[in-house]
């Protein structure tokens, strides 16, 4: 047995919120490993919605799911920040979303000076949890090792720690012994009511 990735665990916890047919969110396409993760987990019949404010990102992440042969939920993509999920998503979808998955910083091997920031992100999380039906899940992959990465993962922390007990199970996952600023897992699921 090996512990498993960051990544590999933030796909696991979205893949138990995302049911066959469902609805799930990529809050930041970047290169679009998470959006071809949620394509396969909503299946054919789904649907998955993918933000980010780059197209630079947008393509690659339509290149990476043309190249998958694998049956995929159709993926809408928007090119706009995840804080304006509630405007671009039409209320038909209001708590019926399985997985929001967030991967904060910056597009890798794009513009390194294009970041999430902790202002938008926190009203990205916050537009989330009204999105999420119950069982759903929300993960956040933060990375700290640039400038600014800190004081977000801080505010997404702060943001977790804040969600009410009776309405929400929270969990931190982070790589105790790891040099070099490694990412932190935050992962929120809806409880049922």
């Amino acid at each position: 047995m090996s512990l498993p990735t960051i990544l590999d665990l933030a796909h696991t916890l979205a893949g138990q919120g995302v049911e066959d047919g469902g609805i799930a969110i990529d809050a930041t396409v970047g290169n679009g490993h998470d959006t071809l993760f949620l394509a396969h987990s909503a299946g054919p019949t789904g649907q998955v919605f993918g933000f980010d404010v780059q197209e630079e990102a947008l393509a690659e992440a339509r290149r990476r799911l043309r190249a998958d042969e694998a049956p995929q939920a159709p993926v809408q993509f928007v090119q706009a920040g995840h804080e304006t999920m509630g405007q671009e998503l039409s209320e038909s979808v209001e708590g019926r979303v399985g997985a929001v998955m967030f991967n904060l910083g910056y597009l890798p091997g794009g513009d390194q000076s294009v970041t999430t920031s902790p202002d938008t992100t926190r009203r990205a999380l916050d537009i989330s949890t009204t999105l999420l039906r119950p069982g759903g899940v929300i993960t956040v992959v933060a990375y700290t090792g640039h400038e600014g990465g800190g004081e977000e993962a801080r505010t997404v922390e702060s943001w977790v720690a804040s969600l009410p007990q009776a309405s929400f199970r929270a969990v931190t996952y982070r790589l105790a012994n790891a040099r070099n600023d490694p990412p932190q897992l935050f992962a929120v699921e809806k409880r049922a009511d």
